[in-house]
């Protein structure tokens, strides 16, 4: 079979194009709009520090080296012909989604964050359990950033039902308010860690976006219990990335794997 040329697919490829930079565009209005959204939005007891959205900058840097590799016979294989229209449609809905939180429709936002998470967990799934890495432009520009958006996804999902739902900081912190942050720091660090211990295949970004997220609310937040509790859980995922990396470091190194196959396949599927 001859080998293909970088114009095949071309209309899927840029359409991943213009919805990558309607996507970027998307974010870069939450940070660039007049009225300040990362200071000006409905502040909850599970709002983390405004760095925390940092994250996007990371991603959006990794995506735009995605959508160059999908010119590549590697990326062709598993961004178009494996991804295919997907990323299309998570870049679109995202896209929805910042744009509904940052005009404070809090709950149509949220309604959004879990049509975001649905569609990076589908690209997740089909990324880890089809796709496994073949150099590193599939680890740099496929894995890393989906693993990343996948982890990153979870916390807004999170922080948005807060938003939707929970009280602001204007109310006291009640009985069942502190419930409902400390289940939501514990979810949150429960992910993290299934994470890191699930799989040492490309997990450990998602896990990191989480732990980052855990230190951003931990340094936002005032009330003593939201502050210490955050502060607890953030260090605990702390110490399953770091389980996590040792990990790594010891299968590179030494060659040993740390669990069967069936047991270390990643958090939803994989070899």
């Amino acid at each position: 079979m001859a080998e293909g040329t970088w114009t095949d697919d071309i209309l899927l490829k840029l359409l991943n194009i213009v919805v990558y930079f309607a996507f970027l565009g998307s974010n870069i209005y939450t940070i660039a709009a007049p009225h300040d959204i990362y200071y000006s939005g409905k502040e909850t007891y599970l709002t983390p520090a405004p760095w925390a959205f940092l994250i996007w900058t990371l991603i959006h840097l990794l995506l735009l080296g995605t959508v160059v590799y999908q010119f590549t016979t590697a990326g062709k294989r598993v961004i178009i012909d494996g991804i295919s229209w997907r990323f299309a449609l998570l870049g679109v809905l995202n896209a929805i989604y910042v744009n509904l939180w940052a005009s404070h429709h809090y709950v149509v936002a949220f309604i959004f964050a879990l049509f975001v998470s649905s569609a990076v967990t589908h690209i997740y799934y089909i990324v880890k359990k089809y796709h496994v890495p073949s150099g590193t432009g599939d680890e740099i520009f496929v894995h890393l950033p989906f693993s990343l958006w996948h982890g990153w996804t979870t916390v807004l999902v999170v922080l948005t039902a807060f938003e939707a739902f929970g009280n602001s900081l204007a109310e006291p912190a009640g009985v069942w308010t502190k419930v409902f942050v400390f289940l939501a720091l514990f979810f949150l660090e429960g992910t993290a860690a299934a994470y890191a211990f699930s799989s040492i295949e490309g997990d450990l970004p998602a896990s990191i976006a989480i732990m980052w997220s855990l230190f951003a609310i931990f340094a936002h937040q005032g009330d003593p219990f939201v502050h210490w509790t955050s502060l607890a859980f953030a260090i605990l995922s702390a110490f399953s990335v770091v389980k996590g990396v040792w990990g790594l470091y010891s299968r590179l190194t030494r060659g040993v794997v740390l669990l069967d196959d069936e047991e270390r396949g990643p958090l939803l599927g994989g070899r």
